[in-house]
């Protein structure tokens, strides 16, 4: 994942648009994480209606008012406005944890090339080692909300059992780590994920 951003600047959607710039800062914001790229225009109005839903989505698993701890997921806004200011103006339909490219940074054409983007919006869901996990997300997102997060973690085999939505603590609490293991195959990849016990791992996604 880091290397598909050695030697860029990420911006934060944040008041002042704080840079990650240096290699110790992305490693850190990327590494170990599911990444979305979210390819839109400000000018689409599908993106328009769509932005909401994807705000909603991605605060319900990274914001602590819903979240005990945030998921390992990222979020980067992969503008293909026709200008800097419509790019602001759809920014602040995103949620300030979201990442973004600079507008004059010309790696987001390339971005747009690379993952053959054919239509607006587009949510592209990679692996932490940057192979695709879903082309597409949009759809995904729309019709399964949070659960979506749920399967692209077993099926990036990520290591994570910290993460837990709080409506879900206490039933989760009372259960035994004997219960019986859920195997899910994702779509679109070929390995079976165990998954079931509840037990806390090293790893998972930090604060922002």
């Amino acid at each position: 994942m880091v290397d598909l951003f050695s030697d860029r600047v990420l911006v934060k959607n944040n008041k002042d648009q704080d840079e990650l710039d240096t290699e110790r800062e992305i490693v850190m914001r990327l590494q170990n994480r599911i990444l979305m790229l979210f390819f839109a225009s400000a000018a689409c109005e599908s993106c328009q209606q769509f932005a909401p839903a994807l705000t909603d989505f991605f605060k319900r698993l990274t914001d602590e008012f819903y979240v005990d701890r945030s998921a390992q997921l990222v979020l980067l806004y992969i503008s293909l406005d026709e200008s800097e200011e419509q790019q602001e103006s759809f920014l602040k339909e995103l949620p300030k944890k979201c990442l973004f490219l600079a507008y004059e940074d010309p790696y987001r054409r390339e971005l747009e090339a690379m993952f053959n983007v054919e239509e607006l919006p587009t949510v592209v869901v990679l692996r932490p080692d940057c192979s695709i996990l879903t082309p597409n997300a949009v759809e995904e997102i729309l019709c399964l909300g949070p659960d979506c997060y749920r399967n692209w973690q077993e099926a990036a085999e990520l290591i994570d059992r910290n993460f837990m939505i709080n409506e879900d603590f206490e039933e989760k609490s009372m259960r035994s780590f004997s219960d019986p293991v859920r195997r899910l195959k994702y779509k679109g990849g070929d390995a079976e994920v165990d998954g079931g016990a509840d037990g806390k791992e090293e790893g998972g996604g930090g604060s922002w």
